[in-house]
């Protein structure tokens, strides 16, 4: 039996990190790349590895999101001294397409996009409600045209006026 106790001495001591030495961690030196080109450039040789390119396609069809391999690719990066965070937010839009691109030319199908939709139905809803939404606003606006239409018809019959 697993006990969720934790003891609270068995902890860094306040203040320990600042007296590590420096440049212990790859981050804590300068990066290897400072140019978003040259950085997805070499994201998209690394992605297209051929045994890289079979694990993406792999998490790709097991229903991880292109959103999770995008972060996940870009922490890395991060922690390996390949570049700043300030250049992993820059480069993420554009490492979301190189995987998505890998995904469609492999035609997987449903690929997941972001991490909070488990199957893309919060899109799907959203657009079903969206199209459900004009539609109904289309047919409001048509029968208001078709009542205004009723009652602007002159009365015809026996009594009435004019005849």
């Amino acid at each position: 039996m697993t006990s969720d106790i934790r003891n609270p001495f068995d902890a860094p001591i306040p203040g320990q990190s600042l007296t590590d030495t420096p440049g212990n961690n790859k981050w804590e030196h300068p990066p290897q790349y400072t140019n978003a080109k040259e950085a997805s450039e070499h994201i998209w040789d690394i992605l297209h590895e051929p045994s890289k390119l079979e694990q993406i396609l792999l998490l790709l069809k097991s229903g991880v999101s292109i959103e999770a391999l995008t972060k996940g690719l870009l922490f890395s990066g991060f922690s390996e001294g390949k570049w700043t965070p300030d250049l992993a937010v820059v480069l993420a839009e554009i490492v979301f397409n190189q995987i998505m691109a890998i995904g469609m030319k492999a035609k997987v199908e449903d690929m997941r996009v972001m991490i909070g939709d488990h199957t893309n139905t919060l899109f799907k809803r959203d657009l079903a409600d969206f199209t459900v939404k004009k539609d109904r606003e289309k047919n409001i606006k048509k029968i208001k045209e078709d009542v205004e239409e009723v009652i602007e018809q002159p009365k015809m019959g026996l009594m009435a006026e004019g005849a």
